[in-house]
């Protein structure tokens, strides 16, 4: 039952994160194409004070959750190595774990990425891990 809950709130959080990250590479970058650059600063500000209140802790409790789930469905290592199922899981937890150690060093360090400053990378490893999730089970 505590997996289950712990995996409903994994799902909501990744949900925030990625959402984000969709409505900010597809929607608020093409704002600057119809505002002034004042306008285009001043409207992303705007968003973005309650962006920061939100997105990074929902990337934080991803991380921590899926962390936990890990801990309870990798399951032992056989003498064959790791399964299919395994070398999947391992791939999605090392990306998330990326994303969560940038997350963190923005958030509590001020630290930026040296590269990829764009949102355009997260995104796109959000979206393998989504894309891992659905074919480790296979």
């Amino acid at each position: 039952m505590l997996y289950t809950i712990i995996h409903a709130i994994h799902i909501y959080a990744v949900f925030i994160y990625g959402g984000f990250l969709f409505v900010d590479i597809l929607f608020l970058s093409k704002m600057q194409q119809t505002l002034t650059e004042e306008e285009h600063k001043k409207a992303r500000e705007a968003i973005m004070i309650h962006v920061r209140k939100v997105v990074p802790y929902s990337l934080m409790v991803a991380v921590l959750a899926g962390l936990y789930m890990i801990f309870h469905i990798f399951g032992e290592i056989s003498s064959d190595g790791l399964s299919y199922f395994q070398t999947m899981l391992s791939i999605k937890a090392f990306l998330g774990l990326w994303l969560g150690f940038r997350g963190v060093n923005q958030k509590f360090f001020g630290i930026n990425p040296w590269i990829f400053k764009s949102h355009i990378f997260p995104f796109s490893l959000v979206v393998m891990i989504i894309l891992l999730s659905q074919i480790m089970y296979l």
